[in-house]
């Protein structure tokens, strides 16, 4: 195992410590280091706080910032934040309308962020994310894993909040966005835990895992290598079939954060032929690593339907550390 690090029981502070120096004009550090919140907050809006496992850098706490989260709870690699965290995080950033939290679905993470909302002295609602169009249940999750199109819901929700829209209406909106997104992702290569320091799985040079999780959990099946158009055939239609209608879009392709851009522009362009050729039309894109799984080679594609008002959303300025526009 090669990685830039001091040891694995110090990776997770350093890393925040560096983030937080490195975009302290957007982010502060928590106190003991339990989230990042906003350096600056907006009393009388609702309270956007995520959070999970480490190691799919920068979701979350690189999406702290104005148009999106105020509060990010970040656990050990792969490994949930602890209802503390969470606490510690509301009572930072609520500034009296309320808190929604934007939960992956992951036992851990559920379990966590459902004793942190039941705990806490204030009100607070939860939206679950479970895009995944890959497996039912996988080691991590019951039910559909959340992956990378927590991020979507994170932006558009936090466009809303940035409004002045009210927590219910923040909750259905989220829930919405959710329902209209569907991902599934594929590995090339695992990844490295560093307090592992092997590899979570293996595969051998010809084969790939379709249908892989952000943690590197079991997909749909391994199989032999294949052409990137064939590659996309199968996540798009899978998608499709979940979708159940074709109408405006976003095309968000992922990368895990080993595949170069490249690569993964070429997906896209698959990816997006295929989706045009079933009677979607492609309004909106994003390509790059925002929902990564360590140093693991592969790309996931995410599909969200749009209207109106979520395109207006997605539209409206961010400035966070990993994703910005209109400012």
């Amino acid at each position: 195992m090669k990685k830039f690090m001091n040891g694995p029981d110090t990776i997770l502070a350093e890393s925040l410590d560096g983030f937080v120096a490195a975009h302290d004009d957007i982010v502060a550090m928590g106190e003991d280091r339990k989230f990042v919140r906003r350096a600056t907050l907006s009393p009388g809006k609702v309270a956007l706080i995520s959070g999970g496992g480490s190691g799919h850098e920068p979701l979350h706490a690189g999406f702290v910032g104005h148009g999106m989260l105020d509060a990010a709870c970040p656990g050990q690699v792969f490994t949930s934040p602890t209802p503390d965290q969470m606490i510690a995080a509301a009572d930072a950033v609520d500034g009296g309308a309320g808190v929604l939290f934007i939960v992956k679905n992951y036992e851990g993470d559920v379990m966590n962020f459902e004793m942190a909302a039941e705990m806490a002295d204030r009100e607070i609602l939860t939206v679950i994310i479970d895009d995944d169009v890959a497996v039912e249940t996988s080691t991590f999750s019951t039910g559909r894993r959340g992956v990378a199109g927590t991020m979507v819901v994170e932006k558009i929700v936090g466009a809303a909040a940035e409004e002045g829209r009210g927590l219910a209406d923040l909750k259905a909106l989220g829930d919405k966005v959710n329902a209209a997104t569907r991902s599934m992702g594929v590995a090339l290569s695992s990844c490295i835990v560093p307090a592992a320091g092997t590899p979570t799985f293996t595969l051998d040079d010809d084969e790939m895992e379709m249908g892989v999780g952000i943690h590197g959990e079991p997909g749909r099946r391994r199989v032999k290598l294949e052409p990137a158009d064939a590659i996309a055939e199968e996540i798009v239609t899978a998608i499709a079939a979940e979708m159940g209608a074709s109408g405006d879009a976003l095309l968000l392709v992922n990368g895990f954060g080993g595949t170069p851009l490249m690569e993964l522009y070429l997906m896209y362009h698959a990816a997006r032929a295929r989706l045009e050729s079933r009677g979607f039309r492609v309004t909106r894109s994003l390509v790059g690593n925002f929902v990564t799984s360590l140093e693991m080679a592969g790309c996931s594609i995410t599909v969200t339907g749009l209207d109106a008002e979520t395109t207006a959303l997605w539209d409206a300025p961010v400035q966070s550390a990993a994703f910005r526009q209109g400012m």
